[in-house]
């Protein structure tokens, strides 16, 4: 083992990482705190550790062959599927893209003290792409450098607030490695199956698969090629480390201070503070529900207003890093299964300008609640594409044609498929959960229909 070839290899996984921490993912994190208290903590684990061996599949696949996912399924699949496989994954994308937009412009409204209203926060971050593509032209190893700065001010942010809060370590312990979920009802089942949907990312295996090549690695070495797997394994299991810890911090802040809390308590704080946002908080006694807007606000009023610009700022870094990660995802994906070459720009243009349309009409005519209440149906939206990236990553991964001496053994099909089963099974339960939640016959009809074509076209790939 030698520190410095790590020190070489060290990148890819932790621009991966990055869809771990993402304004989804820390929304999804909140909740679980404000909802069920520490008991979720062991299904956070469990979808990371998940997502772990997911990701470990996917840099395989791109350091044997030298190609990356949306490459191998360009060569393994038919025009058609190949099409409806590309515009599945591109809607996941603009699904995080949205996400990223969202989450920015809430952390630029609370960080101006509400002057800059939500609109002008979506449209700020039009800026992104130019950021972006200005540390792009410096090369992908100052690029990870920059990643690694965002993943620092998000620990420290975080770490900030976890500090404040002093959680409960004794309930932490015990929600990380004790299985079970006491007194739990359908609210705590939802949130756990929400936190797979927003922890494992679809196009995050595309990205995976892309990023690790661009470390020189000769293929017709058998011992570099395990080498190199083997160092990206370590990176990976480092990175997600981190993210983990980081999504920690946000579950047991929000699990120690406002778990079964009611509006009225927090109504009662907010207005002794004078906080300006004591309005968002019904004078009565239903359990208190948190975004990561009302995240904000409450931690400003119990615990003063530099929890909340922290709060904001971490938020903001979660939003700017995987907007990155997003375009970066797009173009391994339009370049792999269209072959087509489009400057970044082109590219990263095209998926901002998709995801912002819509954000900005419901900035400007609606609410923080509405834009907020998006990101439920993002993640909806995403967890119903996560199968046109696992069944993929694991069907390539296991073909000796494909992998030659490296294609998984035995028990990586059947852990594999079981994993993947169990993934696609919860997700399945949380669009269903959804779309009962909306109340309208119309919509049974439609999703029903949609239900049809869709599990179709899964058991194709399958």
């Amino acid at each position: 083992f030698s520190f410095r070839k790590l020190w070489a290899f060290t990148g890819p996984g932790f621009l991966m990482s990055i869809a771990y921490l993402d304004p989804g993912n820390i929304e999804s994190d909140l909740q679980s705190g404000a909802v069920a208290g520490f008991k979720l903590l062991w299904v956070l684990l469990l979808a990371t550790v998940i997502g772990l061996l997911l990701q470990r599949l996917a840099a395989r696949l791109g350091v044997v062959t030298g190609l990356h996912l949306a490459e191998v399924c360009h060569r393994q699949y038919q025009k058609v599927p190949r099409i409806i496989l590309w515009l599945m994954v591109e809607l996941a994308i603009i699904g995080s893209d949205m996400q990223e937009v969202i989450g920015s412009a809430i952390a630029i409204n609370l960080l101006s003290m509400g002057k800059i209203p939500l609109w002008g926060g979506v449209l700020i971050t039009i800026a992104d792409t130019f950021v972006f593509l200005f540390l792009d032209k410096y090369g992908l190893r100052k690029l990870e450098a920059f990643f690694g700065f965002l993943i620092t001010i998000m620990a420290l942010t975080f770490g900030y607030e976890y500090v404040t809060v002093k959680p409960d370590q004794e309930k932490l312990l015990k929600g990380l490695f004790i299985p079970y979920c006491q007194n739990c009802g359908t609210p705590q089942l939802e949130q756990a199956v929400g936190i797979v949907g927003a922890v494992i990312m679809p196009h995050n295996m595309y990205l995976h698969s892309a990023l690790v090549k661009s470390r020189q690695v000769n293929r017709a070495n058998k011992r570099e090629v395990q080498e190199a797997n083997k160092y990206f394994f370590i990176e990976s299991c480092i990175a997600l480390f981190v993210s983990f810890i980081i999504n920690i911090f946000v579950v047991t802040v929000f699990a120690e201070a406002f778990f079964e809390k009611t509006n009225e308590d927090v109504y009662g704080v907010c207005t002794n503070t004078s906080s300006p946002h004591s309005s968002l908080f019904p004078n009565n006694n239903q359990t208190l529900e948190v975004d990561i807007y009302k995240g904000g606000v409450v931690l400003g009023c119990y615990f003063g207003p530099a929890a909340l610009y922290i709060w904001a700022i971490g938020i903001l870094a979660a939003g700017q890093s995987s907007t990155m990660t997003g375009t970066y995802s797009g173009q391994f994906v339009m370049e792999g299964f269209l072959n087509l070459r489009w400057s970044r720009f082109a590219r990263v243009l095209l998926t901002r300008s998709i995801a912002i349309t819509p954000t900005l009409f419901v900035a400007i005519f609606q609410d923080v609640e509405h834009l907020t209440g998006m990101n439920d149906f993002l993640n909806v939206l995403m967890s119903l594409q996560l199968p046109f990236a696992l069944i993929p990553v694991l069907t390539f991964t296991s073909l000796p044609s494909v992998m030659n001496d490296f294609a998984n053994g035995l028990f990586w099909k059947i852990g594999g498929g079981v994993v993947i089963l169990l993934i696609c099974s919860i997700n399945m339960y949380f669009v269903v959960a959804y779309v009962m939640s909306l109340n309208h016959l119309g919509l049974y009809i439609g999703a029903a229909i949609l239900s049809v074509i869709y599990l179709s076209f899964v058991a194709y790939l399958v």
